[in-house]
């Protein structure tokens, strides 16, 4: 079963699945509908087209953490100078600042690995990521990939678990950093094991509809043939 792969490597990322209103949550790991919104972007599928993004909710997603990344926040403020005038979600006019607290993950690399049995699938979304219809981001409009999430040969002919067991790590290692001995990978639990997630698309983005799946991680060994670490 092939097995398509994404480089997302960027200086900040925000996977949210619980915020609500000035409180913006992260994960520490890329989010299934941030991933699936990633490449409907890439595709060019509208946030009303339930079509063409329902195929994409289909895919057996993994993630290696092969740089988890710091968790930080940001303290965002708008409207809190006495002459400001904030407009509220419902149109009406306010002079109450508004502070929001957003988290994100600073310095993290994931590879994440998605799996069909519609290898047409894959190379559509992989054609896409390399010329895509719109911009991409990690999480947030604001938040810019700093490599490429199109990987050269990043479409596999083999199963997702052994894909990510093989690829070479891409984290670009620093003068002072060791390579781990392990990488931390998660999978999508079909026995219902694992952490329950909400994160699951179950209607266009505008409607903002999502589902339950579940998530188990494991350890891996780090790969062996990595032609970007240093002996």
């Amino acid at each position: 079963m092939p097995t398509l792969l994404l480089r997302l490597v960027g200086p900040m990322q925000s996977w949210g699945n619980t915020s609500r209103f000035d409180q913006r949550d992260t994960g520490k790991e890329p989010s299934k509908s941030g991933v699936i919104g990633l490449m409907a972007a890439a595709l060019g599928i509208d946030r009303e087209n339930w079509t063409d993004l329902e195929p994409l909710t289909r895919l057996s997603m993994g993630v290696r953490h092969d740089r988890p990344g710091v968790p930080m926040k940001d303290y965002q403020t708008a409207g809190c100078a006495a002459t400001d005038t904030v407009i509220k979600a419902d149109g009406t006019q306010s002079k109450d600042g508004v502070v929001s607290n957003r988290f994100y993950l600073a310095d993290a690399a994931f590879l994440v690995g998605l799996e069909s049995e519609k290898r047409s699938l894959l190379e559509r979304i992989h054609a896409a990521l390399r010329d895509p219809a719109w911009p991409l981001a990690l999480g947030r409009k604001s938040y810019v990939p700093s490599e490429s999430i199109w990987i050269k040969d990043g479409l596999q002919d083999g199963p997702l678990r052994k894909v990510l067991e093989q690829w070479q790590w891409i984290a670009s290692p620093r003068k002072w950093e060791v390579p781990p001995k392990e990488l931390l990978v998660s999978f999508e639990s079909r026995d219902g094991s694992g952490v329950l997630k909400m994160d699951q698309p179950l209607s266009s983005f505008a409607e903002r509809r999502f589902g339950t799946r579940f998530v188990r991680s494991e350890w891996i060994r780090f790969p062996k043939e990595v032609s970007n670490v240093p002996e």
